[in-house]
């Protein structure tokens, strides 16, 4: 489960992040750095690069720097150790110019992280086996349609971790999107288009990455919030829409009942949260599709104000009123509550 969430920096939007970035200082958060993005070199990169760098490094982040052998010209480096230790780095992301011997031997003295899209896992066992923290990092894809399916991500990602190494992945932002597209920049296809918080529940739970970085520029504050709801306490945060007479459930942790169905997940405290001691009378008894919530009616009986987060489509019944419903780019979340999972009902 990863204990926080990760930042992409870039240098020319770095005024623009720094507010976000102080909230999450001292978290050892960590930070990843391009240093080889042409479009944002000038006269003064060098130097800004070092500020910015040595500023990060103050308030308790962890630095990784995607690099190659012309960074270190552009540096004046003799080698990447000398880098870091000028950049007051934390790791190093090793993009080309060097061969796995080569990587082999740094992790000795430094964390490292390896393209995890692209690397061979052989080459990668060999690496971890000399390194003290080697970990593998998926790419983003800002171009629509070329992210990674969901079966190569689980299959590069089983066997970079049966090489010993921890596996990262990107989420999507949904404030400030990075251009020329701004269309997101996801590891995943499938989290294009979704919120941030439920790719990344999902990266964690359905894959078991180890560390999630934000790939785009920006997040909401409520965005930042869920996920860190989630990396404290494992609680899923799930966007709502609910009728005004339920928004009562807002802000509670449910338990999804261990004998839930597959099509469906049961309150368990529903008795404890749902009517407050009044009779729920018969209403929207429509068709439930998948992802909207439901509560028992008098005409069902004992089993009245029992609640029910839909996963796939059932019937209307005049037993059921529909009260709610997860909006689409939270959708995938309805399939990552476990039995016995925790999850809150939040607003929009």
């Amino acid at each position: 489960m990863p204990k926080t969430l990760g930042f992409s920096l870039y240098l020319s939007s770095f005024d623009q992040q720094w507010p976000t970035l102080k909230v999450w200082a001292g978290t050892e958060a960590p930070i990843f750095l391009s240093l080889h993005i042409s479009e944002e070199f000038d006269s003064t990169y060098c130097q800004r690069a070092r500020a910015i760098c040595h500023s990060l490094a103050a308030f308790g982040f962890r630095t990784i720097a995607d690099v190659s052998v012309k960074t270190l010209q552009q540096f004046g480096c003799a080698s990447l150790t000398e880098l870091a230790k000028d950049l007051k780095l934390w790791g190093l992301r090793i993009d080309y110019g060097f061969s796995p011997e080569e990587i082999g031997e740094m992790a000795k003295t430094m964390p490292i992280v390896i393209n995890a899209s692209t690397t061979d896992p052989e080459d990668a066992r060999r690496i971890a086996e000399n390194g003290r923290e080697v970990f593998a990092l998926h790419n983003f894809y800002p171009r629509p349609e070329t992210g990674l399916d969901e079966e190569y991500l689980l299959e590069t990602t089983q066997k970079l971790r049966a090489a010993g190494l921890s596996v990262q992945c990107f989420i999507p932002g949904d404030t400030l999107l990075r251009g020329p597209l701004h269309e997101g920049l996801p590891t995943l296809e499938q989290h294009r288009h979704v919120l941030p918080s439920a790719a990344f529940v999902d990266l964690a739970l359905r894959f078991g990455i180890d560390d999630i970085f934000l790939a785009d520029p920006g997040l909401s504050e409520k965005e930042q919030q869920r996920i860190a709801e989630f990396c404290k306490t494992g609680t899923i945060c799930v966007p709502a829409r609910l009728e005004e007479s339920w928004r009562h459930l807002y802000g509670r942790v449910f338990t999804c009942r261990v004998d839930s169905p597959k099509w469906l997940i049961r309150f368990q405290e529903s008795r404890v949260y749902s009517c407050q001691g009044e009779i729920v009378e018969p209403n929207n008894c429509v068709q439930r599709r998948r992802g909207v919530i439901t509560v028992d009616n008098k005409n069902y009986g004992r089993y009245s104000g029992e609640l029910m987060l839909i996963r796939e489509e059932l019937p209307g019944d005049e037993r059921v009123n529909v009260i709610g419903e997860v909006p689409e780019n939270a959708l995938l979340l309805v399939d990552r509550i476990g039995r016995g999972a925790k999850f809150m009902l939040v607003e929009e």
